[in-house]
C-alpha cells in the first residue's frame, strides 16, 4: 500500500473552481516543503501512481496544484492519503468490466446491428421492391457516411453536457425509431431520408462511448477494453447472420417481405436496449444507487474511494470538469487548435486505407475466383478471427512494453508484403493463393483502439479529450470515404494500380508514424530537461503562476 501525507497543509489556488481546466492531484506528484517524497515512493513496490515514464504528469510538484475542482462529481472520495492492496483494485477493475465494459459492448452490439444489417436486407431483393438502382443505393450510403461524420463532434458536445449516461440511451432510442420507420419504405426518398437520420443520431456513439468509459478506467486499462469494443464488432456480423437467416424467412410466412421484417425486429431490439441502458447506466464511480443499480448502488465508500483516487493519480486532468459540464466556446475553439493531437487525426485519415479495399472487395473477389456462396462466406471466417485476436494481442502488448507508435507500425510492417503478393502475383495463380493473401490482409494488426486511447490519454484536458476522440473518429470515418475510391471497375479485377497507391500510402504511413513517435519524444525530452533543473519550490511557484493548461503544461508528459 501506499500512504501519502504531506508536510504542508494543500492551500487551495484562489481561483480554482473558475477554472474548468484545474486537474486533481495525483499521489506521485506530492512534494513538501523540505522536498520532495516520490524517492519514498519508488522504494514502495505497491504504491499506486503511475511513473515518469507512464504517468500523465511528471513528479515534484505539490499536491494541492493538482486537486480536482470542487463540483467533480467525485470530489468528496477524493483523498491523496487513501491506502489499498493491489488486490483490492484488481477485484473492482473486474467488477467494472463485468458491470460497466460488458454492457457498453452490448450497446455497440446494437449500433452495429442497426447499421450493418442493410447489407443482408440487399440479400432480400429490398433494392427490386423499391424500384431503387444500384447507383441510388450508393448515394444513399454516401449520405449516411457523411451525416454519420458529421453528428460526431456536435453528439460529443451534448454528451458533454448532458452526460454520456444520460445521452446515449437518449441516441440509442432514437435511431431504433429510425431503423423501425425502414420497414415501411416507399422509394428512394424514404430511403435517403432514413439514411440520413441514422447517421446524424449513430454517428456521435462511438465517441461518446469513449468519454463514458475514460471516467472509470485508467489511461493504460482504456486500450484493451476498447479492443473487446471493437472486438463486439465481429461478435454482431456472427449473432446478425443467424439472425438474418431466421427472419428473412417470414416473407415466405407472412407475405410481407423479410427485409421489412429484419429492419423492425432488430430495431424493436435496439430500442429494448436502449431505453434499459436509461436506467442501467450510472453517471460516474460514485453516483451508482437508484434505478436498477438498487438503492445501495454498486460500491461501498471505501471502494469509491479507491475508484476516484486510482483514477485521479493516473491521470489528474480528469478531475478538471464535472460530468455534467458542457464545453463552452472558447474552450471548443482552444481544443480545436491544440495542435499536439493533430499529428494523430492525420494518422487517422490514412493507417487503415491500405487494408480497406481488400475487406470490401473480399466475398466479391472470392466469387470471381470460382468459389460458391457457402464457400465464400465460410471462407471469410478464419480472417475475422485472425482480426479479433490481432486486435486483442496488440493491444495488450502495446500497454504491456508501454510503446504504442511501435505496434501501429507493426500494423504497416504486417500489410506490406501482402500487398506486394497482390500486386506481383500472376492472375493465373492457384485462386487458394489469392485466397490466403487476401484473408491475411482482412486479419491484420487492428490498431484503431490503440490510437483512439492514445488520443484520449494526450489530450491533457478533459475539453480536448472530448473534443479530440470525435475529431479523430471523423479522421477514421474520412478514410472510409477514401478507401472507398481507390479499387475502381476500370480497374478490375486485379486492380494493379490500385495496389500501386495502397503501397505508396504504406510509405506514407510509415514515415509518419516514425515522425510522430519522434515529436512526442522530443516533447517529452524538453520538458524532462526543464523539469529538472528546477527545485521543488521552483516547481510550486510555476503551477501556481502558469497560464499553460492539459498537455501545454512542463509537467506533462505524452504518452507514445
Amino acid at each position: 500500500m501506499a500512504s501519502f501525507t504531506p508536510d504542508l497543509e494543500p492551500t487551495e489556488s484562489k481561483d480554482k473552481d473558475k477554472d474548468p481546466e484545474a486537474v486533481a492531484a495525483p499521489a506521485k506528484a506530492i512534494s513538501t516543503s523540505t522536498g520532495s517524497i516520490t524517492e519514498e515512493l519508488d522504494n514502495n513496490s505497491s504504491s499506486h501512481r503511475g511513473t515518469n515514464n507512464e504517468g500523465v504528469f511528471a513528479a515534484g510538484g505539490h499536491a494541492a496544484f493538482y486537486e480536482p475542482i470542487a463540483k467533480y462529481e467525485g470530489r468528496h472520495r477524493y483523498d491523496p492519503n487513501a491506502t489499498w492492496t493491489e488486490l483490492e483494485e484488481k477485484k473492482l477493475v473486474r467488477r467494472l468490466d463485468l458491470r460497466i465494459c460488458s454492457w457498453v459492448c452490448l450497446m455497440f452490439f446494437a449500433l452495429q446491428l442497426d447499421r450493418g444489417n442493410i447489407s443482408q436486407a440487399l440479400s432480400d431483393n429490398m433494392l427490386s421492391d423499391l424500384g431503387l438502382s444500384t447507383n441510388e443505393y450508393n448515394y444513399g450510403m454516401t449520405i449516411f457516411y457523411l451525416c454519420f461524420l458529421s453528428a460526431e463532434l456536435p453528439s460529443q458536445m451534448i454528451s458533454k453536457k448532458l452526460g454520456p449516461d444520460v445521452w446515449i440511451p437518449i441516441q440509442m432510442a432514437s435511431w431504433s425509431v429510425v431503423a423501425c420507420s425502414q420497414s415501411r419504405l416507399t422509394g428512394r426518398s424514404t430511403f435517403y431520408l432514413t439514411r440520413a437520420l441514422l447517421g446524424l443520431l449513430e454517428g456521435g456513439f462511438i465517441p461518446d462511448v469513449i468519454l463514458y468509459l475514460s471516467y472509470f478506467y485508467k489511461s493504460k486499462e482504456l486500450p484493451i477494453r476498447l479492443s473487446f469494443f471493437w472486438g463486439a464488432y465481429i461478435g454482431t456480423n456472427i449473432v446478425s447472420a443467424f439472425l438474418a437467416f431466421g427472419i428473412l424467412h417470414l416473407r415466405q410466412a407472412s407475405g410481407w417481405a423479410g427485409w421489412r421484417w429484419l429492419f423492425a425486429l432488430e430495431g424493436g431490439l435496439t430500442a429494448i436496449i436502449g431505453v434499459f441502458s436509461w436506467f442501467y447506466l450510472p453517471p460516474s464511480p460514485t453516483q451508482t444507487k437508484g434505478g436498477v443499480r438498487g438503492k445501495e448502488g454498486w460500491f461501498s465508500e471505501k471502494e469509491e474511494t479507491i475508484m476516484v483516487n486510482r483514477i485521479l493519480r493516473d491521470d489528474p486532468s480528469k478531475g478538471g470538469m464535472h460530468n455534467r459540464q458542457g464545453l463552452t466556446p472558447s474552450l471548443l475553439w482552444e481544443a480545436l487548435v491544440d495542435y499536439d493531437l493533430w499529428p494523430i487525426y492525420l494518422l487517422g485519415l490514412t493507417w487503415s486505407i491500405p487494408a480497406q479495399p481488400t475487406i470490401a472487395y473480399l466475398t466479391l473477389n472470392l466469387k470471381g475466383l470460382g468459389f460458391g456462396t457457402f464457400q465464400t462466406n465460410l471462407l471469410t471466417v478464419p480472417a475475422w478471427v485472425l482480426f479479433l485476436l490481432q486486435l486483442i494481442f496488440w493491444t495488450w502488448i502495446s500497454e504491456r512494453i508501454n510503446n504504442r507508435f511501435l505496434i501501429v507500425l507493426v500494423c504497416q510492417i504486417w500489410m506490406l508484403p501482402l500487398l506486394l503478393a497482390l500486386e506481383l502475383m500472376p492472375a493465373n495463380a492457384s485462386p487458394w493463393a489469392w485466397y490466403a493473401v487476401s484473408a491475411l490482409l482482412v486479419g491484420y494488426p487492428y490498431v484503431h483502439a490503440i490510437l483512439v486511447a492514445i488520443t484520449s490519454r494526450n489530450a491533457g484536458t478533459v475539453r480536448t479529450r472530448t473534443v479530440g476522440s470525435a475529431l479523430y473518429n471523423m479522421c477514421v470515418q474520412a478514410s472510409n470515404v477514401i478507401s472507398s475510391n481507390i479499387y475502381t471497375t476500370s480497374d478490375a479485377p486485379l486492380y494493379r494500380t490500385g495496389n500501386k497507391v495502397l503501397l505508396g500510402l504504406i510509405a506514407w504511413n510509415v514515415v509518419l508514424i516514425i515522425a510522430i513517435k519522434g515529436y512526442y519524444m522530443w516533447r517529452n525530452s524538453g520538458r524532462d530537461k526543464i523539469w529538472a533543473t528546477m527545485t521543488p519550490a521552483e516547481r510550486d511557484i510555476y503551477l501556481e503562476t502558469t497560464k499553460d493548461k492539459g498537455s501545454k503544461r512542463l509537467d506533462f508528459r505524452f504518452a507514445h
